[in-house]
């Protein structure tokens, strides 16, 4: 039995694979940026654990946010190797699951656009360039969190139409002091902006909504995509739920900075375990 999981700041999908079945089950996200070891263990030892019979997995695939160096894989992987005490372990980065679920074993150009945003060039094996994203506080253009912050902002200095200004009021019943205790004093503020994006999925046929979106993946292309080396050889390939919710306009700004389109989807989940099934 193999387990495979694709990990972000909001959520975690799981899959247990054996010879003949495939069983899947969702846990909050884990991004050690976030979190650690500790609180990863009793997450899982609380919600995952009892859902099999850990003893018998082999191997177990943890693909997460925020995983991107040593010492943070470290603590997802000492949290897994308390819970799967006779699997091998390997943890990798979130970005390195998009590249294999949208390009397998092809060469190209891989993006996320989801809670956080982040970019690649994968050479068909593993990441061959990454520019930093830099985290929600000073990058993550495009991302879930960083339109939910244009939103929230506007929604403070009442800088909103009128008609979602009231809305927006009427749906959250949230104050500035309650916002700026969320941001400032509550654990993963990511997570609570992006959940803003929600928000704009719901109008996102406003013209306000059209154009905060528009503006945040054009910041995402100019500051990430457009630095990659020949970029424009690449088709754009994403996965994330802001990336797919919004993914009209994503093309069209992909197309505004000269790539063509590829594979545009919600979650790499399905064509990961695509992946590692073939790649035994």
């Amino acid at each position: 039995m193999i387990l495979i999981a694709d990990s972000g700041s909001t959520k975690t999908d799981w899959v247990l694979i054996d010879e003949t079945n495939q069983s899947r089950y969702k846990t909050i996200g884990y991004n050690p940026y976030f979190t650690n070891s500790e609180n990863i263990y009793h997450s899982l030892s609380e919600k995952l654990v009892p859902e099999f019979e850990p003893a018998v997995i082999k191997k177990v695939f943890f693909y997460g946010a925020g995983c991107s160096t040593n010492g943070n894989a470290a603590i997802v992987s000492n949290a897994l190797t308390r819970c799967f005490i006779n699997s091998e372990i390997s943890v990798g980065h979130d970005m390195l699951a998009a590249a294999r679920a949208l390009l397998g074993n092809q060469k190209g150009f891989a993006a996320i656009i989801g809670t956080g945003s982040n970019t690649c060039l994968y050479d068909g094996c593993e990441i061959e360039k990454n520019i930093d994203s830099l985290g929600y506080l000073m990058g993550d253009e495009g991302s879930g969190s960083y339109i939910g912050k244009k939103i929230v902002r506007d929604f403070m200095r009442r800088y909103l139409p009128v008609d979602l200004q009231k809305d927006f009021e009427e749906t959250y019943h949230i104050s500035n002091s309650d916002i700026f205790d969320c941001i400032y004093n509550k654990p993963l503020p990511n997570r609570f902006l992006a959940g803003f994006c929600m928000f704009a999925d719901k109008h996102k046929e406003h013209s306000y909504i059209v154009e905060t979106v528009r503006e945040s993946f054009n910041d995402f292309f100019r500051n990430l995509v457009s630095r990659y080396p020949e970029y424009q050889s690449h088709a754009f390939n994403c996965v994330g739920s802001a990336g797919y919710i919004f993914r009209e306009i994503l093309g069209q700004t992909a197309k505004e900075y000269g790539m063509r389109s590829g594979k545009i989807i919600h979650s790499p989940i399905d064509d990961l375990v695509e992946y590692h099934l073939t790649h035994k």
